[in-house]
This record gives C-alpha cells, sequence and structure tokens, in this order.
C-alpha cells in the first residue's frame, strides 16, 4: 500500500472534504499552465536549447537531450499535424499559432493524451534566411481534461437532481472517469448494506463479471482488501501494487485472474459520517496516485454520497407513502367492518358480519365459534364458495380437545398461528388447507368464543395480517358485548315496563276497555307513561292515566308509587279526589333520591247503571283533557281544571262526573300522541287527533276502533319518523247493559 509523496506508507488517506479540501481538490484538477519553450535549427529541428518544462511534457528521462532532431526525441510526432506546421513555419517564414493541439506522448503502456497552446516564430539570420524555429507553448492537458470532467460532472449532478435511478447514475459516474483519466483505470462502486457491514456490487462496467460476483457482499473490516479497509476505516486506502501488499492476501489469485495490480479505495460518507459504500480506481500496472488522482477520487465520492442519499431519501419517501397508504387501507378496512358489526345489535348476526368482513381482506376462509353452555357451537363461516362454506360449517370444535386450536385458544385467550393445516380432524385437505390463524374474542380477559382464519394455496399470514385480523377480532369482541349488553337492556326494561302496567286489560261490567302503550327510542329505558285499572269494594272500578317527568329508573320508581298508592287507598278513601290527593302526599314524602319530577294524572272511578251506561266521577291533574266521543256528534273535551302533583301540598282537584251513555267513549291519552311529530317537525295536535277521530268514529263503535283509529292516525302523519315520547291511551266504552 502506497500513499502520496511525503507520507507514511502504512498511513491511510483522509477522505472528509471541508470546504479548504474542496478548494484544493478543484485547484489540482484544474492544475496549472507550464509555458514550454524550446529553440530548434535547421530543417530538421533540431533542439538546441529548452526549458524544463518543455522536456517534462515531452516525457522526460532519456529525452532530455539537446542537438537532436526532434523527431528522433519524440518519435510519436511523425506524420502529426504539429511537425507539419513546424516545417511549414520554417519554410515560409511566417508565425503560425494552434489552440487545443492534441497529442499522445510516450509509448505504450505509458502513453499519455496532452493539450498545448503554441507559437512557431521563425528565426532568421542577418541575411534574413530562416535558420530556426521558436516553440513557444502552454501545456493546457490538465486544464482540457479538468473542464471536460467538470462537463460530465455537472451532467450528473443533473440526473442526481432529476431522481434518475442510482444504478443508473451510477454506472454513467464510473464510465465517465474511465473516459477521462489520462490513463487506464477501471473504476467501480460498491454500496453498503443497512447496517454497514458489508459492501455489495454498485457499479463496475469494466470489470470482469466474475470478479464483481467474487468481492459482491464482501465484509467492511480491516485487512479486506482496499474497499474493506476503507469501508471500516472511513478514510482513503491506497495499494499501489496489490502483488504485494497484505490487505489483499485473500484477494491477490483474484486480482491475478482479474489482471489489476493496484486499487486505491475512497469510503463514500454521508453528510452525519455514517458509510454509503466505496469509490474504487484500479489500475493494470503498479501505480502510486498524484494529487490530482486523490482530488480526482474525493470529488466522485462526494458525487456517489449525494446520488446515494439522495437514493436512500427517495426510497424512504416511497416507503413512508407505502406505509401510510397501507395504513389508510388498513384504517379504512377497518372502519368498513367496524360499521358493519356495529349496524345490528343481534349478536349473532354481528358475528356473521365479522366471518364475512375477513374473507377474502384477510384469509380466503373464515369461521367464528363461541361458546355455549360448555360447548362450542360454530355460528358463521365464509368461503369462496357455497360448497366451501357448507363444507367448513359442518365441523365443530371439541371444547376440551387438547389437539383442537379453537380449544387451546379458549383455553389460553391467546392468538395461535401456524404454516401448517390446524391439529386435530377437519376437512383441511377437501379445503386445501395450508396454515392457519386463530384469535380469541376477549371479555374482560376471557375468551368466549374464536375467530379462525384459514390459508390455502400461497396465501400466508405475516406479522401485519396478524395485527390486523387481532385489532378487528377485539372490536368485534366488544361489539359482540355491546349487543348482548343491549338485548339484556332491552329485556330488562320490557320486563320492568310490564310489572308497571297491566298485563292484559280486564273485562269491566257495563264497559269495554282498550289500551295502546308504545316507548319512545329503542327501549333501552321504561317510561314515563303508565294506566291502570283495578276493581274497588263497593262493585265498582277505579281507572287512572299518567305522565311521571322523566324515563328510566327513576321514573319506574315514581310510576309504581303511584299506581301502588292508588290502589292501597282506593277502597279506603270516599271518591276520586281524596285519592288523588293520597298520590300527591306520597309524592312529597318520597326519599330525594328515588326522584323529584312532577307527575300529570286523569283519575276516576266508574259504576254501570242497570239500564245500561256509565257514571263517571273524574279528576284531572294537570294532564291532557279527556275526550268524549259518541260517533254522532263531534269529538268533546272534557272542561276540568286540576294542578300538577308532586308539586304543592294541597292542590286544586275538583272532581268532574259523567254519564256515559252505551257506545260513547272516554278517551284518556298522553301527550306524546299529540306532540308526535312528522318529517318537518311539525306536531300531530289536538286538532288532528279530533278530526281524525270524528272522521273514523261512528255509531256504534268499540274500545277498539277508538285506539286503531287514533292510532293510525299518528303513524301516518309521523311516516316511520322516530318517537320522541311514550304514547299512552286508555278508552273506556260504555256497553248496552250492566
Amino acid at each position: 500500500m502506497t500513499v502520496v509523496p511525503g507520507q507514511h506508507p502504512h498511513r491511510p488517506v483522509e477522505s472528509g472534504t471541508g470546504p479548504a479540501e474542496a478548494e484544493l481538490d478543484i485547484r489540482s484538477l484544474f492544475g496549472q499552465s507550464t509555458a514550454v519553450f524550446a529553440s530548434l535549427a535547421g530543417p530538421a529541428h533540431l533542439v538546441e536549447a529548452a526549458n524544463p518544462a518543455f522536456f517534462t511534457a515531452i516525457g522526460g528521462g532519456d529525452r532530455v537531450r539537446t542537438g537532436v532532431p526532434l523527431a528522433d526525441l519524440v518519435p510519436e510526432l511523425a506524420g502529426h499535424e504539429l511537425m507539419t506546421l513546424l516545417d511549414a513555419a520554417f519554410r515560409t517564414g511566417r508565425t503560425h499559432t494552434g489552440r487545443d493541439a492534441r497529442v499522445l506522448l510516450g509509448t505504450p503502456p505509458a502513453v499519455r493524451e496532452a493539450f498545448f497552446d503554441f507559437t512557431y516564430e521563425p528565426r532568421f539570420d542577418a541575411g534574413g534566411n530562416v535558420t530556426g524555429v521558436r516553440v513557444i507553448g502552454v501545456e493546457t492537458t490538465q486544464v482540457k481534461h479538468a473542464q471536460r470532467l467538470t462537463a460530465e460532472h455537472r451532467a450528473l449532478l443533473e440526473q442526481i437532481a432529476r431522481q434518475a435511478p442510482l444504478d443508473q447514475v451510477l454506472d454513467g459516474m464510473v464510465r465517465v472517469i474511465e473516459e477521462l483519466a489520462p490513463y487506464e483505470i477501471l473504476a467501480s462502486v460498491l454500496l453498503a448494506d443497512s447496517d454497514g457491514r458489508h459492501l455489495r456490487h454498485g457499479a463496475a462496467p469494466s470489470l470482469p463479471s466474475f470478479y464483481n460476483q467474487a468481492i459482491d457482499g464482501i465484509a467492511a473490516g480491516e485487512g479486506v482488501g482496499s474497499c474493506g479497509t476503507a469501508a471500516h476505516r472511513r478514510q482513503m486506502v491506497i495499494v499501489d501494487d496489490i502483488a504485494t501488499d497484505p490487505f489483499w492476501d485473500d484477494f491477490r489469485e483474484l486480482a491475478d485472474r482479474a489482471g489489476l495490480a493496484a486499487c486505491w479505495s475512497t469510503p463514500i460518507l454521508a453528510r452525519d459520517g455514517s458509510l454509503l459504500g466505496t469509490f474504487a480506481m484500479y489500475h493494470r500496472v503498479p501505480r502510486t496516485p498524484q494529487e490530482s488522482d486523490l482530488a480526482l477520487s474525493r470529488v466522485f465520492a462526494d458525487t456517489a454520497a449525494l446520488a446515494v442519499e439522495r437514493h436512500q431519501a427517495e426510497r424512504a419517501r416511497l416507503a413512508a407513502e407505502a406505509k401510510e397508504a397501507a395504513a389508510r387501507k388498513d384504517l379504512a378496512f377497518l372502519l368498513r367492518a367496524s360499521t358493519a358489526l356495529s349496524s345490528d345489535l343481534d349478536h349473532t348476526q354481528t358475528l356473521r358480519r365479522l366471518a364475512t368482513a375477513c374473507v377474502p381482506a384477510l384469509a380466503p376462509l373464515s369461521a367464528v365459534d363461541i361458546v355455549e353452555a360448555g360447548r362450542v357451537r360454530r355460528v358463521a363461516t365464509a368461503a369462496p364458495t357455497r360448497d366451501e362454506e357448507t363444507l367448513l360449517a359442518s365441523h365443530i370444535p371439541l371444547y376440551d380437545a387438547d389437539d383442537d386450536a379453537v380449544a387451546r385458544v379458549l383455553a389460553s385467550g391467546l392468538s395461535e398461528v401456524a404454516r401448517r393445516t390446524p391439529t386435530g380432524p377437519g376437512p383441511w385437505h377437501d379445503l386445501g388447507v395450508t396454515g392457519y390463524l386463530c384469535l380469541p374474542l376477549l371479555d374482560r380477559g376471557r375468551a368466549f368464543g374464536t375467530l379462525t382464519l384459514l390459508s390455502t394455496g400461497e396465501h400466508v399470514f405475516d406479522g401485519h395480517a396478524v395485527a390486523l385480523a387481532e385489532e378487528l377480532a377485539r372490536r368485534a369482541a366488544l361489539a359482540v358485548l355491546n349487543a348482548r349488553q343491549y338485548t339484556q337492556r332491552v329485556a330488562l326494561a320490557r320486563d320492568l315496563q310490564a310489572g308497571l302496567l297491566l298485563p292484559r286489560v280486564p273485562e269491566l261490567p257495563g264497559a269495554e276497555a282498550a289500551v295502546h302503550y308504545h316507548p319512545a327510542g329503542e327501549g333501552l329505558d321504561i317510561g314515563g307513561d303508565f294506566y291502570d285499572v283495578f276493581p274497588l269494594r263497593d262493585g265498582g272500578w277505579a281507572f287512572m292515566l299518567g305522565d311521571v317527568c322523566g324515563r328510566g329508573a327513576i321514573a319506574a320508581t315514581t310510576t309504581a308509587l303511584v299506581r301502588h298508592t292508588a290502589r292501597a287507598v282506593a277502597p279506603l278513601l270516599p271518591g276520586p279526589e281524596a285519592v288523588v290527593h293520597a298520590v300527591n302526599q306520597a309524592l312529597l314524602d318520597r326519599p330525594q333520591d328515588h326522584g323529584t319530577g312532577f307527575v300529570t294524572l286523569v283519575y276516576g272511578h266508574l259504576t254501570p247503571v242497570d239500564s245500561g251506561g256509565l257514571d263517571i266521577d273524574l279528576v284531572r291533574a294537570g294532564h291532557t283533557l279527556p275526550l268524549l266521543i259518541d260517533g254522532a256528534g263531534p269529538v268533546r273535551p272534557v272542561e276540568l281544571d286540576g294542578a300538577l302533583l308532586g308539586i304543592a301540598a294541597d292542590p286544586h282537584l275538583p272532581t268532574r262526573r259523567l254519564r256515559l251513555a252505551p257506545s260513547e267513549s272516554l278517551l284518556l291519552y298522553t301527550d306524546g300522541i299529540i306532540e308526535a311529530r312528522d318529517g318537518g317537525r311539525d306536531q300531530f295536535g289536538e286538532e288532528r287527533l279530533a278530526a281524525a277521530l270524528d272522521a273514523g268514529i261512528g255509531t256504534g263503535h268499540t274500545a277498539r276502533d277508538v285506539i286503531a283509529v287514533l292510532t293510525e292516525a299518528v303513524r301516518e302523519f309521523t311516516l316511520g319518523t322516530e318517537v320522541d315520547d311514550d304514547q299512552a291511551a286508555l278508552v273506556l266504552t260504555a256497553t248496552p247493559t250492566a
């Protein structure tokens, strides 16, 4: 290994290029113009005198002689345009000037290309005869080469700026260096792995293929040739004679086969100092670099660094965009699946949608199993064909089987993935199963079911697919639990509501009763509307219809308080007014945590008349006005004052007595009916209610007829609009005989 003159033979050359080093590299590449002078005599152009620069330009050595014809001293000039012009200057006596004259000096293999700007001035004697020619010139070889190199370098930078493919840029860079070098070189670029520990083939168009293949993947380490050592040291390493340098002990035979005798390697470093690769210049003969060679290596190593960093940045950008696109795709999939899973509050339907969402997005086949009463039940499957789905649905895993993946996942609560068919019996061969992923559906850490995805053909589950499937399973489990809780809450609310309403309408002497009840919302809360009909000791009957402020458990306790208080005191008190006062006092006496809302109520006692009809004593406490319906005339409201209950200690509650003739009806209803809204948010209202009853109820009607006309009118008005408030109605119709 050698270095530039004056350096220790085993000390590497620093490869960093700061501002000072960059300026030095530019000066080294462009060089300095050298003036040459020679005095030639006679037609043979004998060299009489010349300056040292002249002899250096023509090759030095044994050519440093005078008294010798120029053609003999520099035989390669024979037949060259320079000699033709020189002869012309001697013959004509005229001065000749030329620029950028190109000449190849030296003999193989040490031939070099040179360029000169020159002037031939004839020399005259006293008689005006030409005696010789003075040659005055400037060698511009380095300037010429540097200009060409600069143009090519600019073209490479433009390629990098246009984001040309890295292999194209590196190949072009290597070819430029090989073409413009003043002597034969073979250049190569090796690129570092992401860990910086190995070097891979980048570009080396002039090196033999067997050589490139042999060094592809060499380690970056001390003594691993020129390139491995340069990569390890992060410094330029120069080996001027491969045959004797210990760095090449393991590669000497390979280099000999490739005809390589010297190698100068420069590390390609990123701006942060990390290794990107190496740039090497090989030679067929042992060679020691000059300063211009070192500058050339540094300049193009920096160019290669720029190209590699730009390439890596572009790859990172594309990878980030691909990752972002994949994340968006995953998120879109999860959102679609989550929407489908939560679109139905039936947990079995949710599990079926889960199986469908997985095929083919996550796997060719899917199955969902849940545990019920200590046994596994397959509730959903999905497959490309109906036959495959039927076959998959026919397989039921065993809950306690050690060789069954579903059983193991149910027991452990952990996902299981394998690139083989599941253990245990199953239609795996018929379905072409090649792998599986079994995921638990968890409820507070315990598995209540599993989602099994099955691979076929070349499909495999990678880490990304497993993570996506686990997230989907987590969301599905939550959706199933929500659906189950919803079902349970609806059932609970329904049961509680049933306990607060009549299980059935009783048969009344001399009267027919019919009721309508429609809770608001989805049935999750207990409504605040209520009604009741119950017997009294004297053969009469009590009836009521009311509305509790609010919904839910508090409304339920208030409803129960009103009904049970009325039922308890009605047999003991003289009439409706006393009963309603007792209810009001019970509301005032209730604990704070049982609610403080008011209650509206219509309460009455009815007694059948022997000749037919009903006598009714009625109290209205802040409720909507009851309606009298006879079928012959217009509907009439029962005008009756009365204050809200649960507000004042002694509300004004007068009693109104009515007699219903046979086929006459009394309608009690809550404000949810007249406040029902259509799509334009207009209310149904009292006028529409009266008009519907007038148009739909005739003489001889029944209580059920009234309910049917009322509910149909509200339904047509709302046109499927969600009910905002509970709706309740109670109809009492007098029959012809008691």
